[in-house]
């Protein structure tokens, strides 16, 4: 690896830390979201949980960023064939389309997932 990679990669690194300490950047809540709950209930009604939305959607975009920085480590790993990069890919895209249900947490529609489809 040459040293503009390696620069390059703890550039992104540290962006990416700032980022994450920040609460994931400029994504905001969708406003009608804000100040709301998500209540977790068993089978017979009685409340379980109840997390403010604003921790949901922490750990939802949290989640997001963590993904992005697995794909540019797997997109930058100098042993995976590239069968195998496209293979964790998928997997990748599959998970952001399984994310895809949290995207009325988001107030702007570029901020929101993607899967294969997006």
């Amino acid at each position: 690896m040459e040293m503009d990679d390696i620069y390059d990669l703890v550039i992104d690194s540290v962006r990416q830390a700032l980022v994450e300490e920040n609460g994931g950047g400029d994504i905001q809540i969708s406003a009608r979201m804000a100040g709301g709950h998500v209540i977790f209930e068993d089978g017979e009604a009685r409340v379980m949980k109840d997390v403010p939305v604003a921790t949901v959607f922490k750990k939802v975009t949290s989640v997001r960023e963590k993904l992005r920085v697995l794909e540019q480590k797997i997109n930058n790993h100098p042993s995976l064939s590239a069968p195998e990069v496209a293979e964790l890919q998928a997997y990748i895209s599959k998970c952001y389309g399984s994310l895809t249900t949290f995207n009325f947490l988001f107030r702007d529609d570029d901020d929101q997932f993607r899967g294969t489809g997006g």
